[in-house]
């Protein structure tokens, strides 16, 4: 990465520290969970938008305490969400996170705080099989969820369903849009039956298989490239959210010999968590330094890793283990409190 570059980085993280603070130095990434009695900042039983898998109360989770805690960075403050001032600041505009059921997730809680600050505002709903939008008719504001696996493409041909990981097709919709919100890893490690392609293709070779750590990284290249030619940041504004981790190892969060998140009802106390980054974290780190144009990376890995009471675990309404995805309301809401603090510095 040039010396140009990293100043860039530098000054476009130095503009939302110092708006969120009030001072510089302060990352807001970094801090812990505290109690708050304020919270949770809706209630999940009033929100329309939350599908059965994140619904905890609704499918009878018994303890709130997990509702009650707030992200405070250890050296300033996040502001409050204003889904009024959201509106307002993005009215005529489009808002659309692209990739899979960790966006949904996201997505999801980013309308119920909206919903929970305007209830009567008249919303329209458009939807097909991977794009689905809501717009708030009095503002013009359209919040969209684009479900995209791997952000590269799978196409059927004569052998069967090829992921093609130098292969970017979806941009042209992509770029309209003046808020991107990109994620992807759920589904990289992903194998038969639940996997969705047959092939994969890097260039014009064809393999059964790849190291899938490395097949991550070249989409995520192809995405790259995608971004710095094809996207106008005076038009649009790119966020890459940090890998969701997940709890099914207790010794990460010194619980040895625990299985799963299922019987977890408070974070992991501090700002470490003892299991350090996901790899990947580290693999979209080093493609996103090499980016010429700006992407703020939403960097929640570390203070959702500390919230191992948050997933769904029975609670939800497929009745099966989940330590992957997360309840609503819940911890999603402190991705979009961060993401509410960048756009508005």
């Amino acid at each position: 990465m040039s010396p140009g570059r990293k100043i860039l980085g530098l000054f476009l993280v130095g503009i939302f520290i110092g708006t969120v603070t009030g001072q510089t130095g302060c990352d807001p990434y970094i801090g812990k969970w505290v109690l708050d009695s304020a919270y949770p900042l809706y209630n999940s039983s009033e929100c329309p938008f939350i599908r059965k898998e994140y619904d905890c109360v609704k499918y009878g989770r018994p303890d709130r305490r997990y509702l009650q805690f707030r992200w405070q960075p250890l050296h300033c403050d996040l502001p409050r969400f204003d889904g009024e001032e959201f509106l307002k600041r993005f009215r005529e505009k489009k808002i659309m996170f692209v990739g899979d059921s960790i966006s949904i997730n996201q997505w999801e809680s980013l309308l119920c705080m909206l919903h929970a600050a305007l209830p009567d505002a008249t919303v329209i709903q458009q939807s097909n099989e991977t794009f689905r939008s809501y717009t708030f008719k009095e503002y013009g504001t359209s919040v969209m969820l684009c479900l995209n696996h791997y952000l590269v493409d799978i196409e059927e041909e004569d052998i069967g369903r090829v992921l093609k990981l130098d292969s970017l097709k979806s941009g042209d919709l992509w770029k309209e849009m003046d808020v991107l919100i990109f994620n992807t890893w759920l589904w990289w490690n992903r194998r038969q039956p639940g996997q969705p392609w047959d092939y994969i293709q890097i260039g014009n070779e064809r393999v059964k298989d790849m190291d899938r750590m490395k097949a991550f990284e070249h989409a995520l290249r192809t995405w790259a490239k995608w971004v710095d030619s094809e996207v106008d940041t005076h038009k649009t504004t790119l966020f890459f959210q940090g890998i969701s981790p997940t709890h099914y190892n207790g010794k990460d969060w010194n619980e040895p010999g625990v299985k799963n998140c299922g019987n977890e009802t408070s974070p992991v106390a501090g700002s470490t968590y003892p299991g350090g980054l996901p790899a990947a974290s580290f693999t979209l780190q080093k493609v996103l330094n090499g980016i010429s144009n700006p992407v703020h990376l939403l960097n929640i890995t570390t203070l959702s890793q500390l919230r191992k009471d948050a997933h769904p675990g029975t609670y939800s309404g497929l009745r099966e283990m989940d330590c992957i995805h997360w309840c609503i309301a819940g911890l999603p809401d402190a991705w979009n409190q961060l993401l509410y603090a960048a756009l508005i510095s």
